[in-house]
């Protein structure tokens, strides 16, 4: 028999009665099998007296309804799952990068002063960074040079714009 095999909560059958004459609507939840679903086996305390029964039956919706609740947890494990993986990869952002970044590459190339750029050699040690990227060869490393080029662009650009007034084309 299907029905024993499974869960009581992941079959029921439900039936919505609307307000009849002096009573109001109701809805009825019970776990009955599928031939079993109908106003008669569901509906208990039945509301109306037994010559009404029949027309409060008519009225009633009954639907059976089955779900899966092995298949409900297995989603909401991975749900959570890749919620904590992604809480994981935040306090990992914010605590561990910016102190192996420090450990990596030192404060001292990777901010460099404005005596460090010459007019000349707008990027004096972008082809260190690139040396080194290529050298430890992760995604992480060409990320950040990808990123620290684009700051030297933008720190000449400003100086360029506000300290000797030339707009770049």
């Amino acid at each position: 028999m299907l029905f024993t095999s499974q869960n009581s909560e992941d079959v029921r059958c439900k039936c919505i009665c609307p307000p009849y004459k002096d009573h109001s609507g109701q809805i009825y939840n019970k776990n009955v099998s599928q031939k079993d679903c109908d106003c008669l086996h569901v509906v208990e305390p039945m509301p109306v007296p037994g010559p009404d029964v029949e027309a409060y039956c008519l009225r009633c919706e009954c639907k059976y309804e089955e779900r899966s609740s092995v298949t409900i947890k297995v989603t909401i494990i991975i749900y959570l799952s890749i919620l904590g993986l992604l809480l994981l990869y935040m306090v990992y952002l914010t605590l561990v990068e910016p102190i192996l970044k420090r450990r990596l590459f030192g404060h001292s190339q990777l901010i460099q002063s404005d005596e460090d750029i010459g007019d000349h050699q707008p990027f004096a040690n972008a082809h260190d960074v690139l040396a080194r990227s290529r050298s430890r060869a992760n995604v992480l490393n060409k990320v950040e040079y990808a990123q620290q080029r684009w700051k030297l662009q933008v720190q000449e650009q400003r100086k360029s714009v506000f300290d000797r007034h030339v707009v770049l084309s």
